[in-house]
């Protein structure tokens, strides 16, 4: 195996960044603004489209090509089968809804998700340096559209399994995406997330043996120490999420922003309560009341998102935590109130440090 210094200049060199530090394109939470203030540290910019249309995505990149003229990558959701709807089991979940904030309407449940198709286009268009799967792989034939235009394919996976069917699917770049991650699972199957919780120190490994493209490991590195371990792993670099979220330029809500600093490992938890699929979040209020016997199973996804939408759009509104979709890593508490270029200035120097 390669020095894990040389191995992450080779990657650095591949994908035309500084330092081996990639943004985790987080849904949400990825306004050029950070994005750009961590590309022009060195690093690698993101956002997670899943919430834009074709037009967002646009724009999306548009501002951020106004700050920087650095990489980005963009990424979006495979979407799974559509749903079974159950009105019943719909009605009970708006029912316990009601309790924690405004009242959910018969049919909020009815929204529609963004046209995929659309959406893939429109990053294609944008010519970002590198494009992201997660849940799922994207199908062959846009695999092979992303490799025409030079564009980066970068697959994210949680299991070994993921990790070989997105080598076999043409991905250059694999995302190896631990338990302690914060946000959505990145599990291809909706239904065995909780299952196959894989942490970091056991996933990059495996994969790095298993695999002949380059892993980015990321889930719970929030300082140089998570990076020296995740390099001396395998990993060729690293993708970090919540250690960015209370940077300024990431506008947080601030009682999130704040909870993440007060946060231990144990108060995040794995839960379908926000959107019907697996994420680790705060344990706020509203995550723990989900998990009593008495409350109903969270509707599937995308139908408990958009259920939920109405309470967790008040509690940004309001700035309560105890109701707010607060994605949040295990290793949120190392996660500083500083510009996101410190913080890559810094993290990669503490890295480097423990490499020599």
């Amino acid at each position: 195996m390669s020095s894990p210094r040389s191995r992450a200049a080779a990657f650095c060199e591949r994908l035309g960044i500084d330092v081996p530090i990639l943004l985790a394109p987080m849904a949400g939470a990825c306004p050029p603004s950070l994005s750009i203030a961590v590309a022009n540290a060195g690093g690698m910019g993101a956002a997670g489209v899943l919430l834009h249309d074709p037009d967002g995505i646009t724009q999306w990149a548009r501002d951020f090509r106004a700050g920087s003229d650095r990489p980005f990558q963009l990424n979006l959701w495979v979407p799974d089968a559509p749903p079974s709807r159950d009105p019943a089991h719909e009605a009970e979940v708006r029912a316990f809804l009601g309790s924690f904030g405004p009242s959910v309407a018969e049919d909020a449940g009815d929204t529609p998700l963004l046209d995929f198709d659309a959406q893939c286009a429109a990053m294609l268009a944008a010519r970002p340096h590198a494009i992201s799967s997660v849940m799922g792989l994207f199908p062959p034939a846009y695999v092979a559209a992303l490799k025409s235009c030079a564009i980066h394919y970068v697959a994210t996976v949680s299991t070994l399994a993921e990790a070989l069917e997105a080598e076999a699917a043409g991905a250059d770049v694999i995302v190896a995406q631990g338990a302690e991650a914060g946000g959505h699972r990145a599990a291809f199957d909706p239904h065995g997330a909780e299952r196959r919780m894989v942490g970091l120190v056991s996933l990059v490994p495996a994969i790095v043996d298993a695999v002949r493209v380059p892993v980015v490991a990321t889930g719970g590195i929030a300082d140089g120490r998570g990076i020296a371990a995740a390099l001396a792993l395998g990993a060729s670099a690293v993708q970090i999420g919540t250690a960015f979220l209370r940077c300024p330029e990431a506008k947080l809500v601030p009682a999130w922003a704040d909870a993440l600093g007060r946060a231990r490992p144990e108060d995040t938890l794995v839960t379908r309560a926000f959107s019907g699929r697996a994420g680790r979040s705060l344990a706020n209020r509203f995550a723990l009341a989900a998990l009593s016997r008495h409350a109903p199973a969270p509707a599937p996804y995308p139908i408990q998102r958009s259920l939920t939408a109405a309470m967790r759009s008040e509690a940004q509104r309001t700035g309560d935590v105890d109701r707010m979709q607060a994605w949040a890593g295990q290793s949120a508490a190392l996660a500083r109130a500083e510009p996101a270029a410190e913080v890559v200035r810094r993290i990669w120097s503490e890295a480097t440090t423990l490499l020599a």
